[in-house]
């Protein structure tokens, strides 16, 4: 048996699927559509856009296709960005034996757009050509694209034949439905890229063309064809329309298992993508159900993935509900611990703290620390120092909001020694003592809790202007200065508090600088910066630590400037004009508040 049959049947050894069993005794004239996952199985479980298509498809016994799932394996070989399978295996997926390139439709979704190029090393991997007018219709999938990294869908433009925007709940079925449709009763006067390109929420790149602009960027962008619209905007759905796999995990290793209780943002900031879509809270008995399936598989942790969970209404019942099941997992010798998402310092009552506390094992955020203790962590975004930035910027958490709740988590009890406050650094309006006011801001944060044992982390992101947002045009410092801001907020820090303090109690952390260069250009770039991450991809270099004059020689060479990606953006069309649906009124109010506030420094 190969490394990677052993590793796929271990893999469905650990399965369960939370809700009831899939049908089975599909049509074998069903097509076969493949999720690729660029991570391991663990976390591929988290992945709910993919993973709740991949429930809505199987659960649909009229659609006409199974889906499945093909992940980055434990077992692959890894020769610079590519990836291999051992011992001559396939790439395989896990309900299946047969070939991913074999299937009929392929699904990649990127979560952040400085990991575009997890796209080539998937594709790459399965044996499919990378470049959508290389695939052949009957003989090659169809490669559809999806999730917020893909925001501004034109890097890719060359390699995806689809992008889903929004929610694609109706959209992919239909998509399935007009390709099985196609396959055997094909329309010689309409092509199927045309055909998905009058479903709602589907655009399809290559029926659309740019006038590119020298040094990045176009003048113009229209349809190829009379009958292809315009416009394609991101599809949202009613609550009643979302699958059940949209708030919560379908399926479960046993370790852990999640649920998401709510969707969207009822606040408005102007630069957070999460403004976007309609704020949708799920409904209790269903997420009260999936506590009780999780205590009868004995599932020891549980993850609330909604980073606005406080705006849920029925926060109280549902961890009261995570509480029982602790409480009697306990009597039985197990340990159940609790995870939630970061949460809005000015929605944190009294009694949301209560509740957390007396979950026992809880914490605040699962991905991005180390620590050698989770428990006691609450994560706050006040995002600027600067009460005016705060609200130039929409937010609407002022220091004073903050540090109630600050005062909130003291009145808590021994429960919370660790505040997480996450800053943003470099956008447009900002100046060198607004950053410095971040160190202020965190050392009287720590002095406000009055515990002896209290730690404060300052997690620092730089400004990204993404597209759909009202903030999409706005300048982007270079990050090559972002070194320097935060090492001027760690010293100013230590010098506040003194450096033993500061050693025990104060962390002070940033993401890779060179990550920022190559996502800068895959936020704002046009066509021409998908052939230059292809161009870096093949010369093997490492793309999650892309150096500054690496990124620029390659932009050259496709005669591309990286200062001009970031610039603020006063051409009148931007390379993702078909899928913009920014107001741009309040894109010229975000801009007349900056330069008032730039004027008056």
């Amino acid at each position: 048996m190969s490394q990677l049959t052993r590793e796929i049947n271990a893999i469905q050894s650990r399965e369960t699927v939370l809700a009831t069993s899939y049908p089975t005794g599909r049509d074998e004239d069903d097509l076969r559509m493949v999720f690729l996952f660029p991570y391991g199985h663990g976390y591929s479980l988290m992945c709910n856009g993919p993973m709740a298509l991949y429930d809505r498809i199987n659960r649909d016994t009229t659609l006409p296709a199974r889906a499945e799932r093909a992940l980055q394996y434990d077992c692959l070989i890894r020769d610079g960005n590519r990836l291999t399978t051992p011992d001559g295996d396939m790439y395989r997926s896990i309900e299946s034996a047969a070939p991913v390139h074999q299937a009929d439709v392929i699904g990649v979704s990127v979560t952040n757009a400085g990991d575009l190029h997890s796209v080539f090393r998937l594709l790459d991997l399965a044996g499919i050509p990378r470049h959508a007018a290389d695939r052949i219709p009957g003989v090659h999938p169809l490669v559809v694209g999806g999730q917020g990294g893909l925001a501004n869908p034109e890097v890719l433009a060359d390699y995806l034949d689809v992008v889903a925007l929004g929610e694609a709940e109706k959209s992919l079925p239909a998509l399935l439905r007009a390709v099985h449709a196609h396959r055997h009763t094909p329309d010689s006067g309409t092509s199927l890229h045309e055909q998905l390109a009058r479903i709602p929420g589907l655009y399809v790149p290559t029926l659309y063309e740019s006038d590119l602009v020298a040094g990045g960027g176009v003048s113009a962008v229209r349809p190829a064809l009379p009958t292809v619209p315009a416009e394609v905007c991101a599809q949202w759905l009613a609550l009643a329309e979302l699958h059940d796999a949209h708030f919560a995990y379908p399926i479960t290793d046993g370790t852990a298992a999640g649920m998401i209780p709510l969707i969207g943002c009822r606040h408005s900031c102007l630069f957070c993508t999460l403004r976007t879509p309609p704020f949708r809270p799920a409904p209790l008995k269903f997420l009260l159900d999936y506590i009780d399936r999780l205590e009868e598989l004995g599932v020891p942790k549980i993850i609330i993935s909604a980073p606005t969970f406080t705006q849920y209404k029925y926060r109280t019942e549902l961890l009261a509900r995570i509480r029982a099941y602790r409480d009697r997992a306990t009597d039985r010798g197990i340990a159940v611990s609790t995870i939630i998402g970061s949460v809005r310092a000015d929605e944190m009552t009294p009694d949301y703290l209560r509740d957390v506390n007396e979950l026992g094992d809880f914490g605040h955020l699962f991905t991005e620390l180390d620590l050698t203790q989770s428990r006691g962590i609450v994560t706050i975004a006040p995002e600027f120092a600067a009460a005016d930035l705060v609200a130039l910027y929409g937010k609407t958490m002022p220091p004073e909001r903050v540090d109630a709740a600050i005062d909130r988590c003291r009145e808590a009890g021994d429960a919370i020694n660790t505040i997480m406050l996450y800053f943003i650094i470099g956008a447009p309006g900002e100046r060198h003592e607004d950053r410095l006011a971040i160190a202020d801001r965190a050392r009287g944060i720590r002095d406000r809790l009055q515990r002896p044992d209290a730690s404060v982390i300052i997690k620092l992101h730089q400004f990204m202007p993404e597209p759909g947002t009202p903030a999409q045009r706005l300048a982007m410092t270079d990050p090559a200065l972002i070194e320097d801001y935060v090492r001027d907020i760690t010293d100013r820090l230590r010098t506040l508090v003194g450096e033993d303090t500061f050693a025990e109690h104060y962390r002070v952390q940033c993401g890779e600088t060179n990550r920022l260069y190559l996502e800068a250009v895959c936020l704002r770039g046009d066509r021409r910066v998908g052939h230059v991450l292809e161009h870096l991809y093949d010369r093997g270099a490492d793309l999650t630590s892309l150096s500054r004059q690496d990124l620029l020689d390659a932009l050259s060479a496709h005669g591309l400037d990286f200062d001009r990606h970031l610039r603020h953006i006063d051409d009148p069309v931007l390379p993702w004009h078909t899928v913009n649906e920014v107001d741009p009124d309040q894109e010229k109010r975000l801009m007349a508040a900056i330069a008032q506030r730039t004027a008056a420094a």
